[in-house]
């Protein structure tokens, strides 16, 4: 059982998808293993990991990548997403944008 219920996750969903489309790519690239990703959007959650689908060479590619630690709380999400994206961003030499916090 997860913490989350699909209303959270569901909200968490689309405002990565619609708000951060660029930081989805780049936390696949960085932190999933799929450097070559031109595109990905998140497509769910549990309390462990943030679930993505990235488009690698015109092919959906499924990427699940862990929290540093389970989850108990939703305040908690926004913080993982934000240290996804500034880790991310030093594994590929970007730099993040300065409201990344």
């Amino acid at each position: 059982m997860t913490t989350f219920g699909p209303d959270v996750v569901a909200a968490v969903t689309r405002h990565m998808n619609d708000d951060h489309a660029d930081d989805c790519r780049l936390i696949c690239q960085g932190l999933g293993g799929q450097p070559r990703a031109t595109g990905a959007r998140m497509s769910g959650m549990d309390d462990e990991a943030m679930e993505f689908v990235a488009t690698v060479d015109g092919a959906p590619v499924p990427v699940r990548i862990p929290f540093r630690t389970r989850l108990t709380e939703r305040r908690q999400i926004r913080a993982e997403a934000a240290w996804m994206y500034r880790e991310a961003c030093e594994k590929l030499g970007v730099t993040p944008r300065p409201d990344a916090s």
